[in-house]
């Protein structure tokens, strides 16, 4: 019995769909078809699929070819789709290892359990994606926007994210944030004059690195601005004390001296229309003095 081809077969191009409609023939249906096309490729994709692999082991598509192949079948390992506009993108469980994916738009797609290992997303924006229980382990963040993220149960590499953004995200890996990834972003959010982001993200810079002195120092800062006066004197006070331990006899003095300067100050008194200020009276000075300290940039632990 002989076996037609599909149309989109021919013996010097192959489409999309005439790899699919093939891989669906039985053993006994490819010879003919192999005899049929009498191309060096069609052999190729024949035997490779008498040994049960898939068209795209044997060469990884890319552009079209790639974006029509992860549509159809939610798998294209090794894909080049550098670039590619997959915003709001269904692509649960979607098998994408080892794809090429630099600069692609994949905003609020759905990538829950997606098998992203060894990825390269680089400069890919994946703003309000879900990734929940997604794996991302070895995969390359360079740059790559992960504002406003779900990565609830996410797999992630230890310090992975060291070099991309992640501002808004939620259920982040405790391990994939190191202490100087979280400092800094403290130090971004305080330029912005976020003073509760900052507070969280040096407060968790803080359980990374418990003796870093300039992390109590910044989030002393951060306590003093949104008015938690006590709890920067205790931050504050502290600091000097790491300070003090380090062997930093006159940042100790500094830092006591701040402390102590809280304790002497008074909180402002609301304003008659009833707005209120959180800040404390006079406590600018206190604050500028220790900026410096509490600024300061960490390189990462680790780079690329």
């Amino acid at each position: 019995m002989t076996t037609s081809l599909p149309k989109s077969m021919t013996a010097t191009g192959w489409q999309p769909e005439a790899i699919r409609q093939l891989s669906r023939h039985s053993v006994e249906q490819i010879t003919p078809a192999v005899h049929a096309m009498g191309s060096r490729l069609a052999i190729s994709v024949a035997i490779g699929l008498w040994a049960g692999l898939s068209p795209a082991s044997i060469a990884a598509p890319r552009g079209d070819q790639a974006l029509i192949q992860l549509l159809q079948t939610q798998a294209c390992r090794g894909c080049r789709l550098a670039d590619v506009d997959l915003v709001h993108a269904q692509l649960r469980d979607a098998d994408l290892e080892n794809a090429k994916l630099q600069r692609a738009n994949l905003s609020q797609a759905q990538l829950d359990g997606a098998n992203l290992r060894n990825a390269d997303l680089s400069f890919t924006s994946l703003q309000g994606a879900s990734l929940r229980g997604a794996d991302l382990r070895g995969s390359r963040l360079v740059g790559t926007d992960l504002r406003d993220v779900d990565l609830t149960g996410a797999q992630l590499d230890v310090n992975a994210l060291e070099e991309a953004h992640w501002s808004g995200s939620k259920g982040l890996p405790a391990n994939a944030q190191s202490h100087a990834a979280l400092h800094n972003a403290g130090v971004t959010a305080a330029e912005d004059e976020r003073w509760g982001h900052a507070e969280r993200l040096f407060g968790l810079a803080i359980r990374k690195e418990p003796e870093m002195t300039q992390s109590w120092v910044a989030r002393g800062i951060s306590r003093e601005k949104l008015g938690k006066r006590q709890l920067a004197i205790q931050d504050l006070t502290y600091a000097s004390l790491l300070a003090s331990k380090a062997g930093e006899a006159s940042l100790a003095l500094q830092l006591s001296s701040a402390a102590k300067g809280l304790e002497d100050k008074k909180p402002e008194q609301r304003k008659s229309n009833g707005a209120g200020s959180a800040l404390l009276n006079g406590l600018v000075s206190t604050s500028q003095a220790l900026l410096p300290i509490a600024m300061k940039l960490f390189l990462p632990a680790v780079g690329f």
